[in-house]
């Protein structure tokens, strides 16, 4: 990865609690700093124990972690360092969540229920963040849920930038939206990379299974379909739409997220369905027993640690949305 070519940042501290280290040295690399030191642990009862091991009065921090699963775990783990910075007299504290969790729960869709991206949105606020930086929120409406400013990251140019690099023809290409809500993030795809649209007909059983109907758009038949989605997390829906694209005589299919969350079933449903590779973001740390063979990861580091250098500087980073 290319090393920025900028002054040191004498002000700026990069921290990482336990979610994502890996990407966080990324960043930092790119950035050209070193990491602050913390040390993170565990009591016997499960509380957790945070402190700062150095000096970061009157700097400008960025702390690293996405709510990924175990969710709570990093969630409370965030709060916890963003509540020591601000006791330690950080001059600024922007917490970048590349995943942010309990995105699926932002309305009331049913009675008594609650509206958790907000819950969540106030926690991290009220502990003392004064900014936040996240990329591919599930709903974009959850930017509004909080009161600092969010920068709304896009995957999308660094996922389209690796499929560019197959050099693959335009006219032989399909972008397959695995549901009506994912239709205007396939345009955009469809847009940079060329081909035709069709959209599967999801329609959800449970909180746990959808079945895909029908195929609306088309000819597929012999073409490579590209399945785009915001993130993988049981697999159903986007192994569905693969199994779809397969009966209509699709060739290569290639599906891809910004979040590999890949929970319970996913790991073995992606590796039955018929898949040429699946491609995600390292916005989540993986597991070894999420990896598989046709798994190919795709840095954001670059994207993060560009939009925490304009951020640092007070420059726009309006551009980095697109």
């Amino acid at each position: 990865m290319k090393r920025i070519e900028t002054a040191m940042y004498d002000q700026l501290s990069l921290l990482s609690g336990r979610a994502n280290p890996a990407l966080a040295r990324e960043i930092a690399d790119y950035l050209g700093v070193e990491m602050a030191s913390v040390a993170i642990g565990d009591f016997p009862d499960g509380e957790l124990s945070v402190r700062l091991e150095q000096n970061i009065r009157g700097r400008d921090v960025f702390i690293l972690q996405p709510t990924s699963p175990p969710v709570n775990d990093h969630l409370m783990e965030m709060l916890i360092l963003i509540d020591a910075c601000k006791r330690a007299s950080a001059e600024r504290i922007t917490c970048v969540i590349p995943y942010f969790g309990y995105a699926r729960q932002d309305r009331k869709d049913a009675g008594r229920v609650p509206i958790t991206s907000k819950l969540v949105a106030n926690l991290i606020t009220v502990a003392g963040a004064d900014r936040v930086l996240t990329v591919d929120l599930h709903a974009a409406q959850i930017q509004g849920f909080f009161d600092v400013p969010v920068d709304h990251l896009y995957a999308a140019p660094v996922i389209d930038q690796y499929f560019q690099s197959l050099e693959l023809d335009p006219e032989q290409i399909v972008v397959m939206s695995p549901d009506e809500g994912s239709i205007k993030r396939a345009l955009q795809h469809v847009d940079k990379l060329g081909g035709s649209l069709v959209i599967v007909d999801k329609r959800r059983a449970n909180a746990m299974e959808t079945k895909q109907a029908n195929l609306i758009g088309g000819p597929i038949e012999g073409k490579t379909v590209f399945i785009f989605d915001d993130m993988i997390a049981t697999a159903g829906s986007i192994c569905g739409a693969a199994r779809v694209a397969k009966q209509h005589g699709a060739g290569d299919v290639f599906v891809t997220a910004t979040h590999g969350v890949l929970c319970g079933p996913a790991p073995q449903r992606l590796a039955e369905a018929p898949i040429s590779e699946i491609v995600v973001t390292n916005s989540i740390a993986l597991r070894p027993e999420q990896q598989l063979p046709n798994l190919k990861t795709i840095s954001i580091a670059p994207l993060l640690g560009e939009a925490i250098r304009r951020i640092h500087r007070n420059e726009s980073v309006s551009y980095l949305f697109a």
